[in-house]
């Protein structure tokens, strides 16, 4: 048995230990200086996606300045919720870190630091941006090759946030006149292709009210299941890139039967099917090339713009609701434009992902970068939370030790996404003429062996000559 005062110590101890962990996660409390004067909201559900740009003016009704403040999700919602943005007045990136509150389990909040603290009395503006995925649903499910396509989506009214908001608006941009249903709550206005609500005055923190609309959406319901994006770094001038896609169309799925006769005839013919999109490349990319397990598709094209190189793909075969494509895309890009060096030290900044189709969604990527072999000191950067995989090795012509590949995967990945992510690692430049020493070496010992073969007699029995009388 342990002695009481051991026990006794134990426990201390414990607790002690508890609360330190406790203490480790950010944890936030609501202030009741701040107070939202105005909210100036846009829902812009005339894609796939579901964005939300909220202008808010915050007040600070306290004594003291106020360095931060916090943004809230609710339950509903942050489970599709796939980027979330904030800046302020000049339009400068703010830094979010996601955090919790007490007695608040069921929303996601984060903490947003401000550039220039809000003095006593004063106020200060901010624009917060959301992207949805996943958030728009089929109603009904399935729909006939000849049937325009009806999405439901479901929101919330009023911007929810853990402080009161003395007033706020709304606005809706279907970009349709074809309307089913829509929550009706005045002060409402329906307009051609938008549906305005507000002004609300003094609406309680945390307030939700349903939003719905019922509508005719036949944007590309696209969604890229899997992306495996391969960057293959090489020091003599070149950087190959090779996207291995799977793409689903994820709206209402087709009922019946599909004729390609109508089709091809009537070019109204399945309204919210895919036909083609248009995928945009580096401006110096080049050797292009697209196919699927079939071989080469050579109904794409491939237009050169200032800026950059978009290729219009088009599948072999349309895409309705439920039906899925699967296909290869490679390129390659000069290292000049995105490996910088000093010495034996490199950086290397190219996207973690790059722009498949508008208004994409992607549900599982997963990036690899294939480095020269004999690189050491790698470190990543990346720009938004991701997964690292555990490093791996690459073997391919003339490498003796392998090439390391480092991993990395997230998840519900949107355009707000396409961000240059950064590798530093050392490599001596010296390793450089390892491969072509390897090469001059094959072929010396090869010369060598047929130069020995050729000199060296290998018969058995030696030539007799004929003696002379």
């Amino acid at each position: 048995m342990m002695p009481a005062m051991a026990q006794l110590q134990f426990c201390v101890l414990f607790l002690v230990y508890v609360a330190t962990q406790c203490t480790s996660t950010n944890v936030d409390t609501v202030s009741s200086g701040i107070n939202i004067k105005n909210v100036d909201r846009t829902i812009d559900i005339s894609s796939q996606l579901v964005k939300i740009t909220s202008k808010v003016t915050l007040e600070n009704t306290g004594k003291s300045p106020v360095k931060n403040f916090l943004l809230a999700v609710e339950g509903t919602g942050k489970a599709k919720l796939a980027f979330i943005g904030t800046k302020d007045g000049n339009n400068k990136d703010l830094r979010n870190v996601e955090t919790d509150v007490k007695g608040n389990d069921d929303a996601k909040f984060w903490r947003v630091d401000l550039k220039e603290s809000i003095n006593a009395g004063s106020t200060a503006s901010v624009v917060v941006e959301t992207v949805y995925t996943k958030a728009l649903q089929p109603y009904p499910t399935s729909i006939t090759q000849q049937e325009e396509q009806l999405v439901k989506y479901l929101g919330n009214l009023y911007f929810y946030s853990p402080y009161p908001v003395s007033s706020q608006k709304t606005n809706v941009i279907l970009n349709t006149k074809a309307v089913e249903t829509f929550t009706k709550v005045k002060p409402f206005l329906q307009l051609d292709g938008s549906i305005s609500y507000g002004p609300y005055s003094n609406t309680a923190a945390f307030t939700e009210k349903e939003l719905v609309v019922h509508y005719k959406n036949n944007s590309p319901f696209l969604t890229v299941t899997r992306l495996e994006r391969l960057i293959e770094v090489s020091h003599w001038g070149n950087i190959a890139i090779e996207e291995t896609i799977e793409v689903e169309h994820t709206g209402a799925k087709l009922k019946g039967p599909f004729s390609r006769y109508d089709y091809q005839q009537d070019h109204h013919s399945g309204p919210a099917s895919v036909r083609s999109y248009k995928t945009l490349l580096p401006a110096s990319a080049s050797d292009v090339y697209y196919r699927d397990t079939n071989g080469n598709i050579s109904t794409s094209n491939m237009r050169v713009k200032k800026d950059s190189v978009e290729l219009d793909l088009r599948p072999r075969y349309p895409l309705f609701g439920g039906w899925r494509s699967h296909y290869t895309l490679g390129y390659n890009v000069p290292s000049y434009e995105y490996l910088y060096y000093s010495g034996n030290e490199y950086l290397l900044k190219m996207r973690a992902v790059d722009h498949v189709f508008d208004d994409m969604q992607i549900d599982e990527l997963i990036t690899k970068v294939i480095l020269p072999e004999g690189t050491t000191n790698i470190k990543a950067n990346f720009p938004f939370a991701v997964t690292r995989l555990p490093d791996s090795l690459h073997y391919t012509y003339l490498d003796t030790k392998g090439r390391p590949v480092i991993t990395f995967t997230k998840t519900n990945i949107v355009e707000n996404h396409i961000q240059d992510f950064q590798l530093r690692y050392s490599f001596p430049r010296i390793l450089m003429l390892q491969e072509p020493l390897l090469v001059v070496g094959f072929l010396y010992t090869l010369f060598l062996c047929v130069i020995i073969y050729v000199r060296l007699d290998f018969s058995i029995h030696k030539s007799e000559h004929p003696h002379k009388d």
